[in-house]
């Protein structure tokens, strides 16, 4: 037992057995000392001014018990005095608890990452438990539901104050428990606030609503049934008299303010489609009319996507910017900003996508004949929808590497439009890195039958991929070490069905991290290099790199799915830091896309893949803020709503940021119809004014 009980918290059984004993004696001592004050109470409560008040049958009785209870040897109060063989069955429990702890203890620091003391008690398994689940623990032993759960406490010593809201969603019932949880995981805004120095926990946004109460207001009206009970919405009671509902409605709680607050700018991004595949404008008078109408709101600019498989369609170095050439001088005569995005991939088969645009065709010509310049997964099925960063330095594409013809695309553009560059006219250029504009591999493909929440795969077997990891692998000392994992399961699996990504699996052994390490420094060096030529072609304009939030499985010890998209940021490692310094040596701004929104669905309807959208989000984010990466922000969906749009005002202006920090600028996604209706636009118009920092009269409305 000394040997156990040594191996698994490091401390000696006589450390045990004296620090048990003391437990035992002090509960002794404790229930000797509960006896006699029982005892003294019961004495006096039968006393009335000196006068015993006991009476008939019953007060011989009492007096009985009352004479029995004081001549228990040893004092021992309501109990008798424990007999010695008693102690030491106590004793023996005791110490058979205690190991069973130590057990429990020693396997939760050592598969699941757990920041536990030595000597641990049930207090700290409880809260660990309680955070892993979504709670917020307090060092007194406060709980509450975190900012995903609902709001804090409004009352109590160590509760936090939180801002107010005109639309207070009431705390929700905690969801049950999930089973399977894999250790390691903290809170959605307490993730590595160990490791990352200058860690900004944000307040919970009021406007956080469980996605497990999707409609909160149908299951409050009754079929002809008198109810009583308090609007979840309203926050009154509800009574009905004479079959009529009567609701005592209270006032409402005011919104925030954001008169005073920093200036944000707010772009608008144009459709996909808004330029053809022969580099025409689509529709200049109803686009004219809309952008009349955004201008009319204070707007500061637009956002569009200047295509590569448009401008650079049919020959290397043939260029066309005629149809971009109409449409920025629509927006100069409007005086609008612009935002560009040079799009190095294809649009069509993702979310959101309602257009066709492919690669150039003389790179799928190129991709028929030598298909390795593509992504490859395990299986050998090549995505086209962007170059393998495994030809960024080789010279496959009509004698040029993949670098030199984006850089060559890039400098095009600013000679095309030197004249917008040089008026600030156009404010940002943000650069493709990869699938969807998006600065990660293209690990979940669903034309390859990848479905939410599924982990998806690594995409690094191409012959120049395979190459660089028998390099990386020779360079180790360890050359058959140059393979990918053959356990990390497949598209659709989830981590703890492999061997690679379960707890304590593959992932976290000699080879998992040199894998992880070389995979995701791929990745970083892409960025380094395309972002270099991007600084030197745009020199005195801001550049961007899109940055998706892969926040499925977050809360689980591996993070599989940032994993195979090439995050090496499992619960004990910050995989974004990397990233920030990049950027920081550039100079370029994060575009950070949160699909908090969107992911609200998917949270009730796949409770088990353990998303932590906000968690995600604030580790990025302060990965930026660390090393002083300004932050900019697209929405992922369309957004119509005021709940929605106060919680990107939340996110985007920080309440208790001690720092003040905010986001460089928002692009709102996308200009549609939908965005036109009366109401939708009249939300839209009271969100760009508050993104401005200008007073809002209608707080109530």
């Amino acid at each position: 037992m000394a040997t156990d009980m040594q191996k698994l918290i490091g401390t000696s059984e006589e450390d045990d057995e004296e620090e048990m004993d003391m437990d035992v004696k002090e509960e002794d001592d404790e229930d000797e000392e509960n006896g006699e004050k029982h005892i003294s109470k019961q004495v006096m409560v039968g006393v009335d001014a000196g006068v015993p008040t006991f009476s008939g049958n019953n007060s011989q009785f009492q007096h009985h018990q009352l004479q029995e209870q004081v001549g228990t040897p040893g004092g021992g109060g309501l109990r008798r005095c424990r007999p010695l063989e008693e102690k030491e069955r106590t004793k023996l429990r005791e110490r058979h608890r205690r190991a069973i702890t130590a057990r429990i203890l020693a396997g939760l620091r050592r598969h699941g990452n757990y920041n536990l003391r030595v000597r641990a008690d049930i207090n700290d398994v409880i809260a660990a438990l309680a955070r892993e689940a979504g709670w917020v623990v307090l060092p007194d032993g406060t709980t509450f539901p975190s900012r995903s759960q609902g709001s804090r406490p409004a009352a109590g010593t160590s509760a936090m104050v939180t801002s107010s809201s005109s639309l207070m969603v009431p705390q929700q019932t905690p969801p049950p428990a999930l089973r399977g949880v894999s250790p390691g995981y903290c809170s959605s805004v307490e993730y590595n606030t160990c490791q990352m120095k200058g860690v900004f926990i944000p307040t919970p946004s009021p406007y956080d609503i469980s996605p497990s109460a999707p409609s909160q207001t149908s299951a409050l009206v009754g079929d002809g049934v008198k109810q009583t009970e308090s609007h979840l919405l309203i926050g009154g009671p509800m009574d009905t008299v004479n079959d009529k509902q009567i609701v005592d409605m209270p006032p409402k709680l005011p919104e925030r303010d954001f008169a005073g607050t920093p200036y944000v700018p707010v772009y608008v991004m144009l459709p996909l489609g808004v330029i053809n595949m022969k580099c025409e404008l689509v529709d200049p008078d109803g686009l004219l009319k809309q952008l009349r109408v955004l201008k009319a709101i204070n707007i500061d600019g637009v956002m569009v996507d200047c295509w590569w498989g448009i401008v650079e369609a049919n020959a290397p170095q043939d260029y066309n910017w005629s149809g971009y050439r109409k449409l920025f001088q629509m927006v100069c005569e409007l005086k609008l900003k612009l935002q560009v995005v040079m799009s190095f991939h294809e649009c069509g088969g993702n979310v959101g996508d309602d257009v066709c645009i492919p690669l150039p065709h003389w790179v799928a010509e190129i991709g028929r004949s030598n298909p390795d310049i593509f992504f490859t997964d395990r299986e050998g099925r090549r995505n086209p929808e962007c170059l393998s960063w495994g030809i960024d330095k080789e010279r496959v594409l009509r004698g040029r590497t993949a670098v030199e013809v984006y850089f060559d695309y890039m400098r095009s553009f600013r000679v095309e439009f030197d004249e917008l560059f040089r008026d600030g006219i156009i404010l940002m250029v943000e650069v493709g890195l990869g699938p969807c504009g998006e600065l990660r591999y293209p690990s979940c493909p669903v034309k390859h039958g990848w479905r939410y929440p599924g982990i998806g795969e690594f995409q690094c077997y191409d012959q120049y991929f395979q190459k660089s990891l028998r390099k990386a692998a020779e360079v180790r000392g360890h050359s058959f070490w140059a393979k990918g994992p053959d356990n990390a399961g497949s598209y659709n699996s989830q981590p703890h069905e492999t061997g690679f990504f379960c707890d304590g699996g593959d992932y976290t052994g000699y080879y998992g991290r040199f894998f992880l390490n070389w995979y995701s420094q791929v990745l970083v060096d892409h960025v380094d290099r395309v972002l270099s030529l991007a600084k030197l072609a745009f020199e005195g304009t801001c550049i961007a790199a899109k940055l998706s939030g892969i926040h499925w499985w977050y809360k689980t010890a591996s993070h599989a799915a940032e994993l195979t998209a090439g995050f090496n940021n499992p619960c004990n490692r910050d995989g974004y830091a990397a990233i920030a310094a990049t950027l920081k040596k550039h100079g370029a701004v994060l575009n950070f896309a949160s699909s908090e929104l969107h992911m609200l669905d998917r949270h009730e309807d796949f409770p088990e893949a353990l998303a932590d959208p906000v968690g995600l989000a604030w580790q990025v984010l302060n990965a930026a803020w660390d090393v002083c990466v300004p932050v900019a922000s697209e929405s992922a969906l369309p957004c119509h709503d005021r709940i929605g749009y106060n919680k990107i005002l939340d996110t985007v202006k920080p309440l208790s940021d001690p720092d003040g920090r905010h986001f460089f600028s928002f692009t709102y996604l996308r200009l549609d119809p939908s965005l036109m209706e009366r109401q939708n636009f009249m939300e839209f118009e009271r969100f760009v004014k508050r993104m401005h920092g200008e007073a809002v009269l209608d707080l109530q409305a």
